[in-house]
Order: C-alpha cells, then structure tokens, then sequence
C-alpha cells in the first residue's frame, strides 16, 4: 500500500511532476524523477495502462502517488489541468497530438500555467514522416545505426532488450530535458515544451562512435572494431560450467596483466597486430573453457586486468562490490536497483513501493489543493 510522500528526501524535493500513465519509456522518466524527491503524481485510466504484470511489482512505480482519472469523462480533461496549474513538470508519452485531442495538450497547459515543462517522450518524434507510426525500442534504434553495432559479424544483429532505446536513449534524455527546461522556467518564468524521441537520443549515444568513424578509426560493420567484439580483448568468453567472463583489458598495462593471469605471457605482441586476433581470440578462448566462472574470478579479483563475471539477473545483487555499495535494496519483498546516482546533501531512498492507481486520489486533492479529483471516488471506475 502507497502512503503519502515522505519530505525532504533527494534533491528535487518540492519539485511537483503529472505523469500521464503508459508504459515504457515515460514511466521510467518519471520515476527518476521520483526516486531523486520529486512529489510525482500518475494520472492512471481506467482499465490501467496495459503492462502484463500486477502493478503491485511495476517498480517504474515507487515513489509516486497515482490518481485515476478518464479523460474521456466530461469532467477528465478539467482534473488533470487543475493538476498541471500546480506542477512544475507533465510528462506524457502519447503519440503526437493525442494529449491535444484529449484536451491537455500543451497549449491548453500552458493556458493554465506558463511555467509547466512539458515533456514528450516518443520512439519517432514529434514530427517527421514516421511520427504518427507506431513501435517499440527495437524498431526506434534500428534506423539509427545503433543496433546494427552489437553482435558478431556472422549473426543478427544482438537484440539489447528495450535498455538502449526507451530507457537510455529515451528516459535519460527526457529527464535531462525536463530539469534543463526546469531551469530555465525557473529562471524565466517561461515553461517549454522539451521534445524527447528515442530515435535521437539513441543516435546521440553513438556521437564517439561516429567521430571514430570520421577519423577512419571505426569500420562499418559489426564485429570488427574495439569496443564491439571484434577485439580478443574487449569481448566475452565462455567458461567450463557454459558461464561466461568479461574481458576489457584495453590499455597495455592492464593488458599485460591479464595476459599473465591467463598464463599466456607470449602473447604480448598480438595486442596492436589486428592480423593476429583470430589466433589470440582462440588461444583466450581455450584458455577459459580450462575452468569455471567461479575459478577465473578468483584468479582476477583484486587485479587491474579488467576481468569480471558475467551475472545474472537474480545473482547481480550477491556480488561483493555491488552488495557494499547498496547498489540493489529490498523493499515490499521486491529486490530492486537502489536509486542512481548519490548524493552528498539530499541522499535519496525507496520511500514507497509501486503505487496502485487511484490509491492516493485522495491525498493528491488535499495537498495540491485539487477538489475536483474527489470526483472520481464517487464515480464507479
């Protein structure tokens, strides 16, 4: 069960953001927000937003309240701009002109409050000749050369779940957007409207890969380069238990180092000559399969060879480091990623657990002083 927010907890405390519930890459943003202190409301529908799991473990939604509300309802549209007269930030992640059909589009926001940011989170953009096309993360970062990076050379392209495009070239750049955009309306008085498409911020990702690429230091295709596989040493190898190590030994020093724990001294000349990769790759190969996981970490811990395991997801949070740190904390029963990243002054926690839409309905009305949400605990949902 939801509770009301706990002040003084991150550093965007006092910070008031409208989520309108969907799915993905905007629940995400939103709770960024959230887990840095910002008193997020979500605008949940009716009927719930669609995501296959009980809400009560979508941890996208910890540290938020939830009111819900139809905004096909006579009344819907007036309640979530009563909300936005009072926040700082909305987020949405419609397709583009659907909020203003709804009638809380940005116009009508800002109507009410000119210093709101506004902040849109699609796969194709506001415009452009695929903006009204629908998609999911793998269709967004395909067109942007990204995916086309990851895998081997002589398979399909390696599909990386929905991380690269919804959360890390969509989330993370609405969030950016939204507290530079805060800034300035702080500063101004004058809200925006910040424009976050996976397909650019993906694109944005690779802007080493492609100045590489310029300077003739990156081929392109798959699988032939530092840093995606093609190097013996910046890759991933199985071990005698089907496990598997990652190597990053980049720089000669760390590279010496991993060499002599491997116990292939000899090979030190094969890390600049590209001809001898294949044969280097073998050898290391070989030299993995000799034990298992367990047993090359122990060789490597505490070294500088750039060695660890591969974990899962259930083992993550029992590695040593990690579990120092904090890294993943348990709350409500469900293990989870601790906030990111830290701070000195305003630390920042799990407050509360998923929040169940309309919960806090509520207390949403008595603290931002919106009666017209009483409405929908009178109305049957």
């Amino acid at each position: 069960m939801t509770t009301a927010r706990t002040p003084g907890h991150g550093p965007l405390t006092g910070v008031r953001v409208v989520e309108l519930a969907g799915i993905g890459p905007g629940p995400f943003a939103a709770m960024l927000l959230a887990d840095l202190g910002a008193d997020v409301v979500r605008v949940d529908r009716p009927g719930g937003p669609g995501l296959a799991i009980d809400p009560a473990y979508d941890v996208t939604n910890r540290n938020k309240r939830s009111v819900v509300v139809d905004l096909k309802a006579p009344d819907g549209p007036d309640q979530v701009l009563d909300l936005a007269a009072r926040a700082d930030i909305l987020v949405e992640g419609n397709r583009p002109g659907v909020a203003e059909r709804l009638g809380v589009g940005p116009e009508a926001c800002h109507a009410r409050n000119p210093r709101l940011v506004y902040g849109r989170m699609t796969g194709w953009g506001q415009d452009g000749p695929l903006a009204q096309r629908a998609g999911h993360d793998i269709a967004y970062i395909a067109p942007t050369g990204t995916l086309g990076m990851i895998g081997r050379p002589d398979e399909p392209p390696a599909v990386p779940a929905n991380l690269l495009g919804d959360y890390a070239g969509g989330s993370l750049y609405l969030v950016v957007g939204v507290l530079a955009a805060l800034h300035h309306a702080r500063a101004t008085g004058t809200g925006q409207i910040v424009d976050a498409a996976i397909v650019d911020g993906t694109a944005h990702l690779a802007a080493m890969i492609h100045g590489m690429l310029a300077a003739g230091g990156w081929q392109d295709r798959r699988g032939a380069n530092l840093l995606d596989g093609g190097c013996p040493y910046y890759a991933t190898y199985e071990t005698a238990d089907g496990r598997y190590m990652a190597v990053g030994a980049l720089e000669p020093q760390f590279y010496a180092e991993f060499l002599a724990l491997l116990g292939i001294d000899d090979r030190a000349g094969a890390r600049k000559d590209v001809a001898c990769w294949d044969e280097l790759r073998e050898e290391v190969a070989a030299r993995f399969k000799s034990r298992t996981r367990d047993e090359w970490t122990a060789v490597f811990d505490g070294t500088d060879a750039c060695v660890a395991p591969v974990l899962s997801l259930r083992e993550a949070p029992h590695h040593p480091h990690l579990a120092a740190r904090g890294t993943f904390t348990d709350h409500g029963g469900i293990t989870q990623p601790a906030p990111a990243p830290r701070f000195s002054a305003t630390p920042t926690s799990v407050r509360t657990g998923p929040a169940r839409p309309g919960a806090d309905t509520a207390d949403v009305a008595r603290d931002w002083d919106v009666p017209g949400l009483l409405s929908a605990l009178r109305t049957p949902q």
